[in-house]
This record gives C-alpha cells, sequence and structure tokens, in this order.
C-alpha cells in the first residue's frame, strides 16, 4: 500500500521551504560579499603597491597590510549584500510564482519572513563582531605594522645617498652606513604642516626600539624650524634627539591611539580628563555609537527590502518599481546615518539619531509590511478559526453519542 502524497504546505513540511528560501538567500548574500569585497579590497591593495616598488617590502607584508583592512570592510559591506540577497531571493520567488502559490496555499508570511530573519540575525552578530572587537584590533596592528615598516624603511632598506619619502611630507637622507647598523650624515624634512617646516640634520643617527615604540636617535646635530609667514628661521642644536617613527612627531612621547584604534571597552570608560581626549571628545563618541548601531542596519535593510518584495507581485513592471523604492530608501537612510553620525562629533543629540535612524527604518518597514499583509493574515485567522471549530465538533459528537447511550 503505497503512502499518500506529501503536501509541501502543511505545517509538517514547512521547514522545507524555509530551508529552501534560507538556502537561496544565503548563497547570494555570501555571492554578494565575496565578491564586493574582492573588488574593494583589489582596489585598495593596487594602492599599497608602493610597498613592494617604492620601500622594498615583501609580498607577506604587502599582504598583511591590505589584509588588516577586512573588518572594517566586512562591516560596510555586509548590510549591503544582505540587502540585495534578500531582494534577489524574493524577487526570484515571484518571477517563479512560487510566492503566489504559497499566498495561495496559506502560506503565512511569517513563515517566509522565517529564513530571511535568521540570515539577518547571523549577519547582524558578524557585523557586530567585526565592528565592536575585530576592526579595532585590526587598525591596531595595521598602524604596529606600518610603525616596523618604516622603521625598516629607515634602518635597513634606504640606499645611502638616496632621497626617500617616509610619509606624505616627511623626506629621509643619510651619506653613509657605519658600523653597527648607524648611518652617517642624517637629514630629515618634515613639511606635512603648511605653515610650518622643519628641517633635522645630524652627524649620527641609530634606530632603537623601546616598549615597542620605534624611534631614530639623532646625535650631534640641529633643527631648523621656517615659519611660512615669516622670512626668519629659528635653528636649535642638540647633541642627542630622539625622533619618533610612530607617529612623525618632533617630540618625544607616548603614541596616543585614535578612536577607530581604540577598544570598544576603553571608548565606554574613556579618561575624559585626559588631554588629547579632551581636544578631540565628539570623535570619540562618535566612534563608539557607531560601533554600537552598525549591528542595527542588517535588521532596517531586511525590513525594507521584505516590506518591498515580499507579498507577491504578478507583474515585472509592479516588481520593478518596489526595488527602485526599496534602493531609494536604502540610500536615503545610510546617508540620514552618515549625518548623524557626523552631528554626533559636535552634538550628543547626533548620538541619539545614530540610534533613530536604524530602528525608525525597521520600524517603517514592519508597518508597511503589516498593512500590507493585514488582509492575508486576516483570511488565514478565519480559516484557523474555523478549521478548529470544525475539529472540536469532531471530538465533542463521539462524546455526546457514546454518553446519550
Amino acid at each position: 500500500m503505497q503512502a499518500p502524497p506529501r503536501d509541501l504546505f502543511t505545517d509538517d513540511a514547512m521547514s522545507l521551504i524555509e530551508r529552501y528560501i534560507f538556502r537561496i538567500a544565503g548563497g547570494a548574500f555570501l555571492a554578494c560579499l565575496g565578491a564586493l569585497t574582492a573588488v574593494i579590497w583589489l582596489t585598495q591593495a593596487l594602492r599599497e603597491m608602493n610597498l613592494i616598488t617604492g620601500q622594498g617590502q615583501t609580498l607577506f607584508i604587502f599582504f598583511q597590510v591590505t589584509l588588516f583592512g577586512l573588518p572594517a570592510l566586512v562591516m560596510v559591506i555586509a548590510p549591503l549584500a544582505l540587502f540585495i540577497a534578500v531582494l534577489y531571493t524574493l524577487n526570484r520567488l515571484n518571477g517563479d510564482s512560487e510566492l503566489i502559490v504559497m499566498n495561495a496555499a496559506g502560506v503565512a508570511p511569517g513563515r517566509i519572513l522565517k529564513p530571511l530573519a535568521i540570515l539577518t540575525v547571523i549577519v547582524a552578530l558578524l557585523v557586530g563582531f567585526m565592528t565592536i572587537y575585530a576592526m579595532p584590533e585590526s587598525f591596531r596592528a595595521l598602524r604596529q605594522l606600518v610603525t616596523k615598516i618604516r622603521a625598516d624603511v629607515v634602518s635597513r632598506i634606504v640606499q645611502e645617498g638616496s632621497f626617500v619619502s617616509l610619509d606624505q611630507g616627511i623626506v629621509f637622507h643619510f651619506r653613509e652606513r657605519l658600523p653597527g647598523g648607524a648611518m652617517g650624515g642624517v637629514m630629515i624634512h618634515d613639511a606635512r604642516d603648511p605653515k610650518l617646516s622643519s628641517t633635522y640634520l645630524a652627524a649620527r643617527g641609530q634606530v632603537t626600539e623601546v616598549d615597542k615604540s620605534t624611534y631614530l636617535l639623532l646625535e650631534r646635530g640641529s633643527m631648523q624650524r621656517q615659519d611660512t609667514a615669516q622670512r626668519d628661521s629659528a635653528i636649535i642644536a642638540f647633541e642627542r634627539y630622539v625622533f619618533d617613527l610612530d607617529q612623525f612627531e618632533q617630540a618625544v612621547g607616548n603614541y596616543q591611539f585614535k578612536p577607530r584604534e581604540r577598544t570598544t571597552a576603553e571608548l565606554l570608560w574613556i579618561n575624559r580628563d585626559d588631554a588629547y581626549v579632551k581636544s578631540i571628545y565628539g570623535r570619540f563618541r562618535a566612534e563608539l555609537h557607531d560601533r554600537l548601531t552598525n549591528p542595527l542596519y542588517p535588521l532596517a535593510t531586511l525590513a525594507i527590502a521584505f516590506a518591498a518584495l515580499g507579498n507577491a507581485r504578478t507583474t515585472r513592471q509592479g516588481r520593478g518599481a518596489a526595488i527602485f523604492g526599496a534602493v531609494i530608501a536604502l540610500v536615503l537612510m545610510r546617508i540620514a546615518g552618515f549625518a548623524a553620525a557626523g552631528l554626533a562629533v559636535r552634538s550628543p543629540v547626533g548620538a541619539v539619531l545614530m540610534y533613530l535612524v536604524p530602528l525608525g527604518a525597521t520600524a517603517a518597514g514592519g508597518v508597511i509590511g503589516y498593512r500590507t499583509f493585514w488582509p492575508i493574515k486576516r483570511r488565514q485567522w478565519f480559516r484557523f478559526e474555523g478549521s478548529a471549530l470544525a475539529a472540536r465538533l469532531e471530538r465533542l459528537m463521539p462524546a455526546r453519542l457514546g454518553s446519550s447511550r
């Protein structure tokens, strides 16, 4: 005796439909994330080719520098890849008339939303991990690696008699190599500040490392400072002078990590009495709230995409208009988010707006989706109540007949 055919739209088999939707959306998300990340990473990698061609670094160092930027890329690209994946999935289900069949068979919109929501939660957790932990750690590691590269350029790679640009506005030169790795006839010209230029001349220079910071120790030399607004220049002679290669400043001091290089814990419990923090406290505030709000954007992208294409649409023109509207809504949301982040640097009101933008977009998408699906939900409620009432009557009738006998 053959078993009756299995109904794919029963509650027992509904997990098959959910897995089917999740498989389509997950595959599209991974494809979009990989493609977009690869393209943007390649463009950034080409900008760093000077590490090999101009600064004599190995291919391993080159890949290290470029790969340290991946967490920041993934954080920005993941919500966009999710948006594209959800639109692709819903448009495919619409184009193949699968959504129409599901709606006609009484499949609740929540069943279609569930696998997409699971994928969204996974993406939100990924973005949260990247923005709260991986991104600041990668920026710290990148800063230390760049410092090491510059120290290598100064101590081992620069050829005698050549002029090398260590950074924008920094030119380094030495006359000869001395025993013990020291350099003779050192010249450093610092023109990063358009209003003030400094030139360092020393008979001897030696690269040293103290407490994970790299310095260039200059001996028996002078420093000349030229103010562009004045013709006169100031010349200071010194027996020893320490040039900080970590930040290319003109004085010795501990390196101050930028807001994006601080850990999230440091941003939460920041020392407001610190002079450096006081000078740019608004940037620290904006960075903290930017990290906390980034995981909210995947939820907003799902709400926008599902409100646009979650309901069955029978015409391509209708789907095209819905996709266009969703893209416009996403662009406006991101612009509003960037504007709120910029305002947060100047005012605490901007920090509040940084939360309201993704939460407001999520709420608006949810309201639009609910109003769209309300007729379907109402029909399903009546159908459920009718079937439940019939089931109760079937159970009660045999019991009453038995008791009457």
